[in-house]
């Protein structure tokens, strides 16, 4: 909204455009504006946000220059403070020989005037906004902050009269309580009601906040020491309104300080001290949640521009923007502030930079910003489509990690964009050379997923994939010290007090940090698969339990996604995957149920399905799009054919997702490795094949290796292959996949495998032979006496069960025939 709107919707001339000035903007976001009509009187009048109109609130008919205003709820009272003018031949006439007036007006309907202040001193307004349910509408509450560094409460009571008229109750009597003396800085959080103040306390500058509540008592929260110099700095305020004379005339005798906390708990104050023109400048962010501080020391962008004192400071919720016209453009992670790489820090020469005004800018309450040459008033906001246009182009690494997490962060549950993100990615797959875009993508996004409705669960759930970071920015220094943590006044908390208290608690205790790690089940999935492998079985109502939680998961993801997906996935009964998917949901329960106290067993449940499901739609996502990309088709899942470009880039994309989860030990969705042997079939020739399946990429599911042994023919060329796979399968499965294959190769592979299962745990007896030799014997003694060792076994308590179609005669005939064939008889 800029003041040639406000004066173009409020049908007055072009000639108020130059007086017109934004004056102050309420909690409801209404804007109280002032401009000299053409006679030279003061206007005040009020821009509705809501309806888009212009509202006349009061005029006074003599030559006053507004310094400050602000209107209650009801807009039934108004008050404002004036300096005389500077005209010559114009006196204030309200109160001759008072530098400043503060006045408290009835204008519902207009009404009395009543001086509350005329001093020599400037004063600044602000009325309470509390909740609408708590307040009654007879009460209000009008701050004053002098500049003699003092604020006061004023408790204004109305009542009606005549109908609708209303009226100050008592105006000869209004009772006032100081809140704070002896500051030398002031900020008002007009969305949140909270003041911050600093005192100087033998040369130490002490923060402190007050917290005024929706009964209009007001309490002193927390102090907080800040390793700060403000002793020479003088008298400055923040965010009382837009306060030309104060933030023009004086910027540069003063540092730049702001506070910025958002419902995540965080409390951050923004420090840059006053700075003369030079090729670097230097800035501090207290980051009071995490218990330290960062010192940035960056070049300028443009060495022959002139710099001013004009740094802005902008709280973007989960980020704190830093902006020097023409210079630089940084975007602070303030939620985890730990690696450089999750900041974005850009210079004059970057395209973003030339899109931002190059005018001195004025940060108000939460996100809006007010451009002192223009005048317009905006509420800054992170673009998503240019985040991702950035992110898209950027040649560098610890600039598409940073991007990656702003997107991520800014456009919560957005399908359109995660799409773009997921397209983006499975064509840049291997396009970072410092981390892995393939993980980092899937556990921000499943970090992300749940955070809306559990940021308590943000420092138990791992953000990021990157644990150091020591790749150096060029322009920047970064300096980090620890700092000493706010001391809570108060033992109650409620909101972002609860929040705040939480992560001050967890900075004083919790060492080492209480992040989850999927590889805490390794040794329970390599010890579940072993004895599988070895034919035993842990208690059913455990293996129960684990393939319910998995069977739990694959069903809130099918729900989830009701549209059909071309991949064939989830199309098996992948017990190793489902055990990993099982093994996780119950690892990570167990973890959060440890860490967060007082949260509802459900809703931890239902948060850890919610995680996983994520992280196993992210997966069939990005495999969606690649699919549906190249135009695959469920065929080929046939054997029949020769691998295309289009199943090779399939195959790749498919192997670096196995490479990326393999090392975070995350679980893939049932399906995914057959699909994964099948293209590699396609696609890899036979010694490239057998590399991948020997060294662990390529695993050799027994759905896979059934359509193998049932598609292919008998050629040489697929003789060959079967052999090769079926000497590589499991124990467990190839019993009953060697009898696909009606070959004789086949028969000596089930021979042999019998043979060593009868013989593994075989213990010598003494027996005598009493066996009938009739049924099977040849003229070669080792193998009568080899098959009369495995009869043995066989009929004697020793022998495996299971094996009923597989005898020693059996044996013995594939052995006899597998010599002859050997000796070319």
């Amino acid at each position: 909204m800029s003041a040639k709107s406000i004066a173009r919707r409020s049908g007055d001339l072009e000639n108020t455009y130059d007086s017109l000035r934004v004056l102050n903007v309420e909690r409801n976001g209404n804007i109280i504006y002032t401009y000299k009509d053409d006679k030279g009187n003061v206007v005040f009048g009020l821009y509705d946000c809501q309806t888009k109109q212009n509202e006349h609130l009061y005029i006074f008919e003599t030559d006053l220059q507004a310094i400050s205003c602000s209107i209650n709820s009801e807009r039934t009272l108004l008050a404002t403070s004036l300096v005389q003018s500077t005209k010559e031949g114009r006196r204030n006439e309200l109160q001759p020989g008072s530098k400043c007036l503060t006045l408290l007006v009835e204008i519902h309907p207009i009404n009395n005037v009543k001086v509350l202040k005329a001093v020599d001193s400037s004063i600044w307004v602000q009325f309470l906004y509390p909740h609408v349910e708590s307040h009654p509408p007879s009460e209000n509450y009008l701050l004053l902050i002098s500049e003699e560094k003092y604020i006061e409460q004023y408790h204004i009571q109305v009542i009606q009269e005549d109908g609708n008229k209303v009226v100050i109750k008592n105006s000869g009597h209004l009772p006032r309580h100081r809140v704070a003396e002896d500051f030398v800085w002031a900020q008002w959080d007009v969305l949140e009601q909270r003041l911050y103040y600093i005192n100087l306390k033998k040369s130490e500058s002490i923060l402190k906040c007050i917290q005024f509540n929706a009964d209009e008592n007001f309490t002193l929260m927390f102090e907080a020491p800040l390793d700060i110099s403000l002793n020479n700095s003088g008298f400055k305020l923040v965010n009382f309104g837009c306060d030309y004379l104060q933030d023009q005339e004086k910027l540069s005798k003063h540092p730049t300080l702001c506070v910025f906390t958002n419902n995540a708990g965080s409390l951050c104050v923004c420090y840059s001290p006053k700075f003369d023109t030079g090729d670097q400048i230097t800035y501090s962010v207290f980051y009071f949640h995490k218990g330290y501080k960062k010192t940035f020391t960056t070049a300028l962008g443009s060495a022959d521009s002139h710099v001013t004192n004009d740094i802005t400071f902008l709280n973007l919720d989960y980020y704190v923007a830093v902006y020097l016209p023409g210079h630089f453009f940084h975007l602070l992670n303030i939620q985890h502030p730990d690696l450089i790489c999750h900041s974005l820090f850009l210079t004059g020469k970057s395209d973003m930079i030339e899109r931002l005004p190059h005018n001195p800018l004025q940060s108000l309450a939460g996100s809006l910003v007010l451009d002192w040459n223009s005048g317009k008033l905006c509420r800054a906001q992170l673009h998503r489509s240019h985040l991702l246009l950035f992110l898209w182009n950027t040649p560098l690494d610890w600039e598409k990690i940073a991007a990656l997490h702003c997107v991520l962060s800014c456009g919560r549950g957005s399908q359109l964009q995660e799409d773009q993100l997921i397209l983006w990615i499975s064509e840049n797959i291997s396009a970072c050379h410092s981390f892995d875009l393939l993980q980092e993508f899937l556990i921000a996004s499943s970090y992300w997923s749940i955070y809306p409705v559990a940021s308590n669960v943000a420092k138990l759930l791992p953000y990021s994939s990157v644990l150091t970071w020591n790749t150096e920015i060029p322009g920047l220094t970064l300096v980090t010290e620890e700092i000493a943590l706010p001391f809570m006044k108060v033992h109650s908390f409620k909101g972002y007090w609860e929040k705040l208290n939480y992560n001050l608690e967890y900075v004083k205790y919790a060492k080492p940090p209480f992040q989850y790690n999927n590889s805490m089940i390794r040794n329970e999935w390599n010890s579940l698969i072993l004895e599988e492998r070895r034919g035993k079985r842990r208690s059913t109502v455990y293996m129960r339990n684990i393939l319910d939680n998995a069977m739990k998961v694959i069903s809130n993801l099918e729900a989830r996604n009701l549209e059909p997906r071309s991949v064939p996935l989830f199309k098996e009964e992948d017990n190793h995957q489902r055990l990993l998917v099982g093994l996780m949901v119950y690892e990570l329960k167990e973890h959060l149920l440890r860490h967060l106290q007082g949260v509802e067993k459900k809703k931890i449940e239902q948060m850890v399905l919610d995680y996983i499901s994520k992280l196993l739609d992210l997966i069939c996502c990005i495999l969606e799009t690649s699919w549906r990309k190249h135009e695959l088709h469920s065929w080929v899942l046939h054997f029949d054919g020769r691998g295309s470009a289009a199943e090779f880039a399939v195959f790749h994309l498919m192997t670096k997702i196995l490479e990326a989860t393999n090392s975070l030990f995350l679980p893939l969705p049932p399906g995914f490795h057959t699909l994964h042997l099948v293209l590699g079939v396609h696609c890899l020739p036979l010694h490239n094949l057998l590399q991948h399946i020997d060294n662990g990429v390529l695993l050799l599911t027994e759905t896979a290796v059934t359509r193998l042994m049932k598609d292919l023919d008998n050629t040489e060329r697929n003789e060959k292959l079967k052999f090769s796979i079926i000497v590589r399968i499991p124990l467990l499965i190839g019993q009953k996949i060697s009898r696909l294959w009606d070959h004789p190769m086949s028969s000596s592979i089930i021979a042999r495998n019998h043979v060593k299962q009868l013989l593994q745990n075989y213990k010598k007896q003494p027996r005598n032979s009493m066996i009938d030799k009739s049924s099977f014997s040849v003229e070669f003694l080792p193998l009568n006496y080899f098959i009369d060792m495995l009869t043995y076994i066989e009929t004697s308590s020793q022998a495996s069960e299971g094996h009923d179609n597989v005898d020693a005669k059996f044996v013995g005939e594939t052995a006899l025939k597998h010599t002859t064939m050997l000796l070319g008889l």
